[in-house]
């Protein structure tokens, strides 16, 4: 039977090595107590970045601009159509059979000159029937005057007879009757004399509508349309038939565009203008304003008015018909005080409590707000009083100024204590912790 040791130095032993420390067990402590303190890091940076510094985390950031000075140019945009000086439809009075066709598209032509030429033959007929009427007139003239002449020759006769004989004969009636026949046959030579007239008159009538039978043209110019072919019937019953488009000197044009009602009381006659067209990209082309009209029209609901513009096309690298879209300049001003529109839009947000907590600085006054045109913006865009605010020392001043013309992007300066060089305020936005 074993005995239990009781010795001491054994026991002594054994406590030391129960007590003593395993070296895995320091290495999991230490691990330990660098991830707390990791932790207690994170946490104190949240503190510090989420609320020691909230206030600045919701303060606006301001965009400014300088005034500057500059020159302020006004345009008016419009849009509309290249059209001849002058446009001329040519037409046939009559109704007929197009005998021949003498021009085409695009060729030049003189004022005079044959275009086209209906079926001569019933105009031809209808001159010879008027000719042979006129001769048959005139013949009724001559046989007229010899009975005038007769007539007259007789009733000399009588008043011989009656002188000789004493007044016995002839008898007072016979003499009236004598009378009575030389006045109507004075008479009807005067009508023979009329009917001679009337008759040359439907001749001139019959010779004019054979000329006209041959369609000649009107201008000197250039075909821009032909609509008729030979053989062809025209019917001009009630209105005369267009068989040609004629353009009179292309190298001068207008361009015809449609000014909307809100900008009409700025153009001018005389004014200067850019235009540009599809069929020539980037290439600009002059223009002066030579009419603005009265008389108002309506399309789809918009109220325009035309105006003409005269156009230079010296090489004919216009064609009628072609869109332009024009800049009227209708002012300009050099050297000038300038600020952006966004600038007397702009107006400061503020609160009883941010004004308090920040002392009236940038920070507590300038809240983002969307820009809008107020009503106030609105009057300093046509000319008025504004106020815009200027960045001094980091707080926002506000100026009142006086406003002259504005192009919509920029706005004349005409009085107020604004300077070359002020930074102005035109936005504020809120920025993100």
């Amino acid at each position: 039977m074993n005995t239990p040791n009781t010795d001491p130095a054994n026991s002594t032993a054994k406590l030391q090595g129960l007590l003593k420390p395993s070296r895995g067990s320091g290495r999991l402590a230490r691990l330990r107590g660098w991830i707390i303190l990791l932790l207690v890091l994170i946490v104190a940076a949240g503190f510090y970045f989420g609320f020691g510094r909230q206030d600045k985390a919701g303060a606006p950031q301001v965009r400014t601009e300088p005034v500057v000075i500059g020159t302020l140019v006004v345009r008016v945009s419009a849009t509309g159509n290249l059209q001849p000086t002058n446009q001329v439809d040519v037409g046939s009075e009559f109704s007929g059979i197009v005998d021949k066709v003498f021009v085409d598209d695009n060729d030049l032509v003189k004022k005079g000159d044959l275009l086209a030429r209906l079926d001569l033959s019933k105009l031809q007929d209808a001159v010879v029937k008027s000719r042979a009427n006129l001769a048959s007139a005139e013949a009724q003239v001559l046989q007229a005057r010899a009975t005038v002449a007769e007539t007259r020759s007789n009733l000399a006769r009588m008043k011989q007879v009656a002188e000789l004989s004493g007044g016995k004969v002839p008898s007072k009636s016979e003499m009236e009757t004598s009378e009575a026949n030389l006045k109507r046959a004075e008479a009807n030579e005067v009508s023979a004399r009329a009917s001679v007239s009337q008759v040359r008159a439907s001749l001139q009538s019959d010779q004019t509508n054979l000329a006209k039978a041959n369609i000649r043209s009107p201008i000197n110019g250039v075909v821009l349309a032909r609509k008729v072919e030979p053989g062809q019937t025209v019917a001009a019953s009630f209105q005369a038939p267009v068989l040609f488009t004629l353009a009179e000197d292309l190298s001068k044009m207008e361009l015809q565009v449609d000014v909307d009602e809100a900008d009409v009381g700025q153009v001018k006659v005389g004014q200067k203008a850019t235009f540009s067209v599809d069929a020539w990209p980037g290439r600009q082309y002059t223009a002066v304003l030579t009419r603005v009209g009265y008389g108002s029209q309506v399309k789809d609901g918009v109220v325009s008015y035309l105006t003409v513009l005269e156009v230079n096309n010296d090489d004919l690298s216009l064609r009628p018909g072609m869109t332009g879209t024009a800049e009227i300049t209708t002012l300009t001003r050099e050297n000038v005080l300038l600020v952006p529109n966004a600038a007397l839009r702009f107006a400061p947000a503020s609160t009883d409590k941010t004004q308090k907590k920040s002392g009236g600085s940038v920070v507590g006054m300038l809240m983002p707000r969307p820009p809008r045109q107020t009503p106030k913006a609105r009057q300093a865009a046509n000319g008025g009083t504004s106020r815009v605010w200027v960045l001094r020392d980091g707080q926002a001043m506000p100026v009142e100024v006086k406003t002259g013309a504005t192009n919509g992007r920029v706005t004349e300066i005409a009085g107020g204590a604004l300077k070359v060089g002020m930074e102005i305020i035109t936005e504020a936005t809120s920025s993100q912790p």
